[in-house]
């Protein structure tokens, strides 16, 4: 019980008390634009402080390729994200999903209570056998699945996982990949919403990451019309009331208004919740964002372009305009006068009312502030400085929303360089398994076991079920059974026990053992945590590597979060064995310890 308490202690007291300093190397390259020696930091740190922020973690000798490269090259072709991927694209061709439209996965991957209904209607299941629990069933269930061309949900779910946690390790357009999550996450869907799941790879795919350096308002469109999001937060269902869709008085109960969207588009994804809005313009938003729904899919999919606002007669002999997947239903719409935040919309201007709505939205002081003090919050500091948040604003407004603009000039405000000096942004689950195979140059097999250390440390990738998102804060992160967690998940990975992780830790080193765990500690130390150094991490972390049942320690004193049979440690002993290089058990030992250490939870 006391080593128990002790590792406890430990691990919390040296997480909230470790300073944050760095080496001091300083190769004398003077910079144009950024401003990091006025921080006090060399060429080598700045690198692999842009490294830590705007990539999901530094691949071995990856320091040295960047300062080759230049600096200030290396931002602008990331935030231009046009580097080629023919070495991601290799794990990506596994999937057969990944380039499906919203028909096509409708089409084939199928919700398992319908399936068996029809099995049963047709004759192919007896209904007996389903009610008495004979699973004998379900074989019957798979084979009629297969002979209609049909698959589970969560094939596409295991799928979409997959292809995330490939991206985030293999492609060399990195910024594109942190900044698909960020707006992912800002404009949050959950696959855990009915028939959500079906359209967040699309959701993705064509609406995420495409504009995840683009403009604001067309990714704020964009979401707008997304399935997902229609979905999501129930617009689709939003319909006026009678005498409002004539153009009546609006004193009538909306009985068919839902202001669910309109309520977190003013809220969360743009003016925040202290934009200067009242309940009454979200009322008045969600009127005038009546009729936005979703087209039918399959054989019903006809009609106009959204370029085409004439009009015809449609499905279900309504006026409509159909754009993808979006479709905008005119009877739907109320067709009155609508006001909001002082803005006339309407009488009877249709579709182009809800995206005036989006543009006005969009260009507003508070959205310029609010989104760019959440991104200062995301690649700064929590608490980031309000002169930043306000230089970020400024450059929000003059550009109408161009993101590449307000990062580039987030990167050249002093403010930033002496944040990351006290690198105190704490890496999501997410960002540490996939920084820690990067770290390690492991050759991922089965990306599944990666996202189940995540899930299995809170972050479970699509399935946050409230709008905001998950926190980016390192309280809502940072705990004793998470740090735990996160040592348990080092030491797993180190010692090639995750099964599908092949990891080579002498490789890292150019296949040379160091003499002693302390000449490790201090070697693997400035691979992992390039020019972040400090000899307290030597000293704080070399008690833990003389203990020789450390491993089990940390299991026991994690043993609140029970592991499954595909993460147990023995089980994936067995499974692993012949995969990966045999690591020593000092050097797994080490490199654990640091993945698993305060520091390594800082980026």
């Amino acid at each position: 019980m006391r080593q128990r308490l002790w590792l406890i202690l430990f691990v919390c007291g040296c997480f909230f008390v470790l300073p944050a300093a760095r080496s001091d190397q300083d190769t004398g390259r003077v910079t144009k634009r950024f401003p990091y020696q006025r921080a006090g930091l060399s060429d080598r740190q700045a690198a692999a402080c842009l490294l830590s922020r705007f990539t999901y973690g530094a691949r071995p000798g990856e320091v040295d390729k960047l300062l080759e490269e230049g600096i200030e090259t290396w931002f602008e072709n990331q935030l231009r994200a046009e580097r080629s991927d023919e070495g991601l694209n290799q794990y990506l061709n596994k999937y057969d999903a990944l380039d499906l439209g919203n028909d096509s996965i409708l089409a084939i991957y199928r919700n398992p209570g319908q399936v068996l209904r029809l099995a049963i209607k047709e004759g192919v299941i007896a209904p007996d056998s389903v009610q008495k629990g004979d699973k004998s069933y379900r074989s019957d269930l798979m084979k009629y699945m297969s002979e209609k061309g049909w698959k589970a949900p969560q094939e596409l779910q295991r799928q979409l996982v997959g292809q995330k946690v490939y991206r985030s390790i293999y492609s060399r357009n990195q910024l594109q990949e942190v900044m698909t999550s960020f707006w992912f996450n800002h404009f949050n869907v959950s696959a855990t919403k009915n028939i959500c799941a079906l359209y967040i790879p699309s959701y993705e795919r064509d609406v995420i990451r495409p504009n995840a350096l683009g403009n604001f308002n067309d990714l704020l469109l964009a979401t707008a019309k997304s399935p997902a999001m229609l979905y999501y937060l129930d617009n689709f269902s939003s319909v006026a009331s009678a005498p409002s869709a004539k153009g009546g008085a609006k004193g009538r109960a909306n009985r068919g208004l839902n202001e669910n969207y309109a309520r977190e588009l003013m809220e969360l994804h743009t003016l925040g919740v202290d934009g200067g809005y009242t309940q009454e313009d979200v009322t008045e938003a969600a009127r005038v964002l009546t009729g936005w729904t979703v087209r039918p899919m399959g054989s019903y999919a006809m009609g106009k372009s959204a370029s085409d606002r004439s009009g015809r007669r449609g499905f279900a002999s309504e006026a409509f305009i159909i754009d993808g997947d979006f479709m905008f239903a005119e009877r739907r719409h109320d067709q009155g006068v609508k006001n909001v935040m002082g803005h006339r919309f309407g009488p009877q201007a249709g579709y182009q009312e809800g995206v005036d709505l989006i543009h006005m939205l969009a260009n507003h002081p508070s959205t310029a502030q609010f989104i760019s003090r959440k991104l200062a919050v995301r690649f700064v500091s929590d608490e980031p400085p309000q002169q930043l948040v306000s230089t970020m604003a400024k450059e929000f407004t003059k550009t109408g929303g161009d993101i590449k603009a307000v990062l580039m000039v987030m990167v050249e405000s002093p403010e930033f360089w002496k944040e990351a000096l006290k690198a105190d942004k704490t890496k999501s689950p997410f960002e540490l398994v996939v920084g820690a195979v990067r770290n390690l140059n492991v050759e991922i097999d089965n990306p599944n076991q990666i996202y189940s250390w995540s899930n299995r440390m809170g972050e479970k990738l699509y399935a946050y079920q409230a709008p905001t998102g998950f926190p980016d804060i390192g309280t809502y992160w940072i705990n004793t059974g998470a740090l735990l967690n996160r040592m348990n998940f080092g030491l797993a990975l180190a010692s090639g026990k995750i099964p599908g992780a092949q990891v080579d830790l002498l490789a890292l080193n150019r296949g040379h053992e160091p003499e002693s765990a302390q000449a490790a500690l201090a070697q693997y130390l400035s691979l992992i945590l390039p020019d972040r150094v400090p000899a307290i991490n030597v000293s704080r972390l070399e008690p833990l590597l003389t203990d020789p049942n450390l491993h089990e320690k940390v299991e026991q004193s994690a043993s609140g979060a029970k592991l499954d049979s595909s993460m147990d440690w023995a089980s994936s002993r067995k499974k692993n064995k012949g995969n990966t290089p045999k690591q020593p058990d000092m050097l797994a030992q080490v490199v654990g310890v640091i993945l698993g250490s305060p520091e390594y939870q800082r980026r």
